[in-house]
């Protein structure tokens, strides 16, 4: 089990700057974070602001949105989720949300840096009736020459169980084998069999939790079993200093076109699309 936390709890109608207000970590939670690869934090964020933030999403998820096929017609990747990339560059309301220092600065303290930059945010809205989430290692997919990276899902709604939560394996950060392998019905037979020595830990999120989990920790989500869509949104942090490295697969030659434009191998990720978010001295 997770330390639980209560820290800093933030009550429905604040104001929108709490998305700027700290979110106090005990040395306990960042010390399970680090041996787990994750942690579940309850009552991050208000209400309010969800629901403010979901209305936005929601309307340039339906703008943005490129899938056309039916369900039954989608690969295992299609059938797992919607997935809409770097909505702040499209809404102002989502660049004010990803902008926040709340979020960044556990982020930071969670990963154990200094500064903490974007590498890029997206919506994952799982459909009524959608499929699993395989497993899988985010960091498969990112160019980046260190694990100093975590990504926060943050729920738009309450999600059950049966709305297919994210799950964890803990400790999986630590594991070599799996990841060369990406988002596929392999890669979900193949970690299901390397990982069930370790256990999956999957629980309900009420709206205001956030989860945070590191690059190389292996994660999937269970079919959504509902009637309701699975709204969930993401933010990818990585360390300010993080360098690019060359690309070790046609994934993250993709990644490194899209989200580090004009960036050399060996240099700082600091293109127009990775904007400093949050930096310990308080300049940000």
């Amino acid at each position: 089990m997770q330390p639980s936390t209560q820290s800093d709890v933030i009550t429905p109608g604040t104001p929108v700057d709490e998305i700027d207000r700290e979110y106090v970590l005990s040395a306990e939670q960042i010390e399970f974070y680090r041996q787990n690869g994750y942690i579940h934090l309850k009552a991050v964020l208000s209400a309010g602001l969800l629901n403010r933030h979901r209305a936005e999403v929601v309307s340039k998820v339906q703008e943005l949105s490129t899938e056309t096929l039916p369900l039954a017609q989608r690969s295992t990747y299609g059938k797992a989720f919607l997935q809409v990339m770097n909505l702040w560059r499209s809404s102002e309301a989502v660049r004010t949300f990803v902008m926040g220092k709340r979020l960044a600065r556990i982020a930071s303290e969670l990963v154990g840096c200094d500064g903490i930059r974007l590498y890029h945010d997206q919506a994952l809205f799982k459909e009524p009736g959608g499929g699993i989430t395989p497993w899988h290692a985010d960091q498969y997919y990112w160019p980046l020459s260190n694990e100093r990276t975590v990504t926060a899902w943050i729920p738009l709604t309450a999600v059950g169980l049966p709305m297919g939560p994210l799950s964890f394996c803990p400790g999986s950060q630590r594991i070599q084998e799996g990841r060369e392998l990406a988002i596929s019905d392999d890669s979900e037979q193949t970690l299901k069999q390397k990982l069930a020595a370790y256990g999956t830990v999957e629980e309900p999120f009420d709206l205001g939790d956030v989860s945070f989990h590191a690059g190389w920790t292996f994660h999937r989500a269970g079919a959504n079993l509902s009637q309701s869509m699975r709204e969930a949104f993401t933010i990818i942090y990585m360390d300010h200093e993080m360098r690019l490295a060359e690309p070790r697969n046609a994934n993250q030659k993709t990644d490194r076109e899209r989200w580090c434009p004009q960036v050399r191998v060996g240099e700082i990720v600091a293109s127009e699309l990775n904007p400093l978010l949050y930096i310990a001295d308080g300049s940000r």
